[in-house]
């Protein structure tokens, strides 16, 4: 939740500093007193061009993470279910027991998830699922040395060390964001741009608020958005609708 807040208040400072920016570009301009300056629009152009570029950078980079967060979770899905079908392949005894633990693992697998902004429980979770499958794992290789065919090992461990693998894949996406200094070089060009924005004003004998407003609107909107995409069990945009796919996996597991 701290990152959300910190992303706010980016976003709010942003939206001050750029008005405050276009009014200081303005009164230099006025102050100066000059109306007729050469070379100006090539250096504005390169300014805005290149602050148009981090943000479209740091805007895909967060919509691409979002996306594969999402599917990381289908993906994850899928891997369990693989898993669990497999356990038919086991002896009844041993089949039962597996699937006991298959469904506590699911049911803290969306605990896990649902616990989230609570850092406490979402470790104290996160801890439950790594036990769950440390116990699935030795469970299976004793069973699978039981197993009717000797090809059952060759079918079921691979599949649950998937389902192992996409679980950590799907941990380590959620650590994965862009470093602050992008974001910091995407406000200081902000600012910039907003300055110069603000110096080509002042020929205007009043200021323009929309104009100026919807120029520091816009912006501040697209980084709080692009913020906002990389904590999606936190802010406005989530991918908690995924986690049916987990509800529904666990309700077909008789």
């Amino acid at each position: 939740m701290t990152e959300i807040v910190t992303g706010t208040l980016f976003a709010l400072f942003l939206f001050g500093g750029l008005v405050a920016a276009i009014e200081l570009g303005r009164r230099i301009h006025l102050r100066e007193g000059r109306n007729q300056m050469g070379g100006l629009s090539s250096v504005e152009g390169a300014v805005f061009g290149l602050m148009a570029l981090i943000l479209a950078f740091a805007f895909n980079g967060s919509a691409s993470r979002f996306d594969t967060r999402r599917k990381l979770v289908v993906d994850e899905a899928n891997a369990i279910s693989s898993a669990y079908a497999r356990l038919d392949l086991l002896p009844p005894d041993a089949r039962q027991k597996l699937q006991q633990e298959f469904r506590d693992y699911v049911d803290a697998r969306i605990a896990l998830y649902r616990a989230v902004p609570n850092a406490r429980q979402v470790d104290a979770w996160h801890a439950r699922t790594v036990a769950i499958q440390n116990d699935i794992w030795s469970q299976a290789v004793s069973s699978v040395a039981s197993a009717p065919a000797p090809t059952v090992a060759a079918q079921v461990l691979p599949a649950i060390n998937a389902m192992t693998d996409a679980a950590t894949s799907r941990g380590a996406a959620s650590f994965i964001h862009p470093p602050t200094v992008l974001y910091v070089m995407l406000g200081l060009m902000a600012l910039v741009a907003a300055t110069m924005a603000g110096y080509a004003m002042g020929g205007a004998e009043a200021r323009s608020w929309l104009h100026i407003i919807g120029f520091a609107a816009a912006l501040a909107l697209v980084t709080y958005v692009t913020i906002d995409l990389e904590y999606p069990r936190l802010g406005h945009f989530q991918i908690t609708s995924f986690d049916q796919m987990f509800v529904d996996l666990r309700a077909g597991m008789r």
